[in-house]
């Protein structure tokens, strides 16, 4: 796809220069700029310009036919890279079989095919501008991956990548720790819970208590991202005005301030920590404390079940002991009789 780009634009060029006559447009002028690639001076054409475009090739051969093609193609870059010489753009071309090693070390194919595993829900972005590469301390063909609400990334290890080693590494590492529900993919977040359960935060970004919350909530996150049991949910309820309702009613709880809780995915059951007052938000500490207990078992939706199956018993045992105190009154009354 790219070379077609490349060489239609540069017969546009070409046609141009026939078709408008009486305006200046471009000729080639007979000066080499285009550049073979190798391994040798990879480096050097690196440096000498700040952006580079790249045609790869397979080995020509010998036939007139395809040898003519061929140094059709070069003209048309040649004039594209005169055309852009003055923006430091510079055009080389690779030749796939000769240049094996390099042509995988500079091709993005393994990553876009790579990225149509997880689209959309995970994005995957690229950039060729060595002011962005170097803001984001990203070095040539390497694939960094961002997790949510983190600071740093990780480098893929082992470039140069193959498809499977992209897909194999952001599986691994594709549920955060801190993740935000969206409505696009509420169903698929959802369904990936851990052991039957989700930790579940509900906090309005543009409420202040709510933000102040979040901000606890990324802490948490940042301190315990290399914990694989530990994934919360984040759910902004003005990004579900239709569930807000339904969530309150199912849990219980009051969405008009932070909340945050463990459910089972099974049966909606839940268990919410106690946030007494929005002034006074649990630390990152205290949050830490609370979700340890969720992980180690200590807090869990089971129990609840326990309580209310305790109630229902007492509730059966005080229904006993009136039937009781019953029959003994009616017993009395007929010893009275008699």
């Amino acid at each position: 796809m790219k070379r077609t780009h490349l060489f239609i634009v540069g017969l546009y060029l070409l046609s141009s220069c026939q078709a408008e006559e009486g305006l200046n447009f471009p000729t080639y002028d007979g000066k080499d700029r285009v550049v073979s690639l190798t391994e040798k001076n990879f480096k050097q054409v690196l440096k000498k310009y700040s952006m580079l475009c790249l045609y790869y090739h397979e080995s020509v051969s010998s036939d007139k036919v395809a040898q003519k093609q061929f140094q059709l193609k070069e003209i048309v870059l040649e004039l594209v890279a005169q055309v852009l010489e003055h923006k430091a753009i510079g055009f080389v071309m690779v030749d796939a079989k000769k240049e094996a090693k390099l042509a995988k070390k500079l091709d993005y194919k393994a990553f876009e095919e790579a990225a149509e595993h997880f689209q959309p829900y995970i994005k995957f972005f690229a950039t060729f501008d060595k002011g962005v590469a170097k803001k984001l301390s990203l070095k040539m063909n390497e694939v960094d991956f961002y997790e949510p609400f983190m600071d740093e990334s990780i480098a893929i290890p082992d470039k140069p990548y193959t498809e499977e080693e992209i897909v194999e590494f952001v599986k691994e590492h594709q549920r955060p720790t801190l993740r935000r529900l969206r409505p696009e993919d509420m169903f698929e977040t959802w369904e990936d819970d851990l052991n039957g359960i989700h930790i579940v935060a509900f906090a309005e970004r543009s409420d202040p208590d709510g933000y102040e919350f979040l901000e606890i909530l990324k802490q948490v996150a940042r301190d315990n991202t290399d914990n694989p049991d530990l994934s919360i949910v984040w759910i902004d309820p003005d990004d579900f005005p239709l569930l807000v309702a339904y969530w309150e009613k199912t849990f219980k709880i009051d969405l008009f301030k932070p909340q945050i809780g463990v459910v089972n995915v099974t049966d909606a059951d839940s268990v919410w920590m106690e946030i007494p007052d929005d002034d006074d938000l649990p630390t990152a500490e205290e949050l830490e404390d609370w979700i340890e207990d969720v992980l180690s078992g200590k807090i869990n939706t089971e129990d609840d079940d326990n309580e209310d199956g305790d109630d229902e018993d007492d509730d059966e045992n005080e229904d006993d002991d009136g039937n009781d105190s019953d029959e003994e009154s009616n017993d009395d009354s007929d010893d009275d009789d008699e």
